[in-house]
């Protein structure tokens, strides 16, 4: 354990029923694979009670909130103080996960542009990070972004990030940062691999979306904290660096983008 290179997955859904009962083994299975830290995202605002309770019970584990894109026409419209009183909990440390999604649910595009920048409020008055989720949508969010940072700062990761070369620009441009899931370690996904290595390394973060999206050996099954590591280990390749040194520039870019975790400090 000692010689495991540390790491972070920047996001990940302990709450879906997928790891009912298993929570337990789950962080260990994490831990043992250098994952020391995990910040489970709420997708849905009516379940942050739930997910908050699992940051609670966990050491390793950090939470955020949002109303996600897909369902932003089915939950009720957050407000900007709701997410704030939310925020101020110590292990809430993220806005999100919010943004845009046109593959599946083109048909509520006004209301997810309108829920995006109540987040991206909430973001600008609490100083924390916003997680994006950004499908088939690339122009709107680049558009919308760009816009609220002009209106005010905030910082912002591109969560999952598997759009364009275009999109992945853009939010550079905002000095925002781009997270890798187990899509970059496809063996069909050197495109995207191309436009990581394009990246400035110090906007990476990685990330395992569990349960979706298990990078190999693992792709096809659920997928779990742990398995960032292998996610990582691709992350290493594209970066043309050793594992080790590639694990510690991407805990150094997540304590930098999420400082109220790298800060932390449990209650004695």
């Amino acid at each position: 354990m000692s010689n495991t290179p540390e790491i972070t997955d920047s996001h990940c859904h302990l709450d879906f029923p997928d790891f009912e009962g298993q929570l337990d083994q789950i962080i260990t299975n994490a831990t043992e694979a250098g994952v020391t830290r995990m910040v489970t995202i709420c997708t849905r605002l009516r379940n942050e009670p739930t997910v908050r309770a699992i940051a609670e019970a966990h050491a390793p584990v950090f939470y955020a909130a949002g109303t996600h894109p897909m369902s932003a026409a089915d939950e009720p419209m957050a407000s900007v103080d709701e997410l704030v009183a939310l925020s101020r909990h110590p292990k809430f440390v993220g806005i999100g996960e919010t943004g845009l999604d046109y593959h599946y649910t083109a048909d509520s595009a006004a209301v997810q542009k309108q829920s995006l920048r109540v987040h991206i409020e909430a973001a600008q008055r609490t100083g924390l990070p916003l997680i994006i989720h950004a499908r088939a949508a690339d122009d709107d969010m680049a558009r919308i972004l760009a816009e609220e940072h002009r209106n005010a700062p905030y910082s912002c990761v591109m969560h999952c990030f598997s759009s364009s070369a275009e999109l992945a620009k853009a939010a550079l441009e905002q000095g925002f940062y781009l997270s890798m899931s187990g899509i970059a370690a496809f063996p069909k996904s050197q495109e995207l691999r191309d436009i990581f290595a394009s990246v400035p390394v110090d906007r990476i973060l990685v990330e395992t979306d569990a349960p979706y999206l298990a990078p190999p050996p693992y792709r096809g099954k659920r997928n779990e904290p742990a398995y960032t590591a292998h996610t990582a280990r691709k992350g290493a390749e594209v970066f043309e660096m050793g594992y080790a040194e590639f694990a510690a520039q991407t805990q150094a870019n997540f304590d930098r983008l999420f400082t109220k975790a790298a800060t932390y400090k449990a209650a004695a």
